[in-house]
């Protein structure tokens, strides 16, 4: 039989521990650090969807940058007073390896950012937090809004007769200021050329590459550089 004595020493037991939880991280705290962790979040996400500049765009990516925030924010709250914790974390996270291929090396700055402001928020530096991802939100979207200004560049990939080649090379003289052959392939039922181009959305290349005698067909496809233009 449990004697009453054991109770009340264990029930006493228990409440100084949650209370001793509780002295430096309340359940309040907790809960407005995960709100705003997700605020942000949402924030990296979006700029991040504004200002993606690849082929296809990842909903997934986006979603992982709010979880990266959120689940930053109460690892950095409770390991920031205790030392000997903090010092088991960082040896728990050293074993851990991402086997996911970044495509893009922006998106490893995003993946920072978020991490980054997950230990802001984390170390309830809320007003640090909020000027560092207004800021940064600003200059990537002012970046982004001048790179819309430049042409963007595609590949077009002809097929065509042999004679119709220079007619081709002097169209794309006038309608395309930037223009760099990538392939070229002859064979006996044709040829096959493919430029890298840069035009604006409203030229209809296509239409004026069929419009052409002795092409084929023409097609158009969207690419990103190594540049990311």
């Amino acid at each position: 039989m449990v004697s009453t004595n054991e109770i009340v020493n264990n029930t006493t037991g228990l409440s100084a521990y949650f209370a001793q939880q509780f002295a430096a991280l309340t359940p309040w705290k907790v809960i407005v650090a995960l709100l705003m962790g997700f605020a942000v979040g949402m924030v990296i996400s979006f700029v991040y969807k504004r200002c993606y500049r690849g082929v296809l765009y990842s909903p997934s990516f986006g979603m992982t940058l709010v979880m990266l925030t959120l689940i930053t924010t109460p690892v950095v709250m409770c390991i920031k007073s205790d030392l000997s914790l903090s010092m088991g974390m960082v040896g728990a996270l050293s074993i851990v390896r991402f086997r996911t291929a970044v495509k893009d090396p922006l998106d490893t700055a995003y993946m920072f950012w978020a991490l980054t402001m997950g230990i802001l928020l984390g170390a309830e530096l809320f007003i640090i937090a909020l000027v560092v991802v207004v800021g940064i939100s600003a200059v990537l979207l002012i970046m982004n809004f001048v790179k819309f200004q430049n042409p963007n560049s595609y590949l077009l990939v002809l097929h065509y007769d042999q004679e119709a080649e220079y007619d081709i090379t002097q169209q794309l003289r006038r309608s395309v200021k930037y223009r760099h052959l990538r392939s070229k392939t002859i064979t006996r039922a044709g040829a096959e050329m493919t430029y890298e181009v840069r035009i604006d959305n409203k030229q209809d290349l296509v239409a004026l590459m069929l419009g052409i005698e002795g092409v084929h067909d023409a097609t158009l496809v969207a690419c990103q550089t190594e540049a990311g233009a």
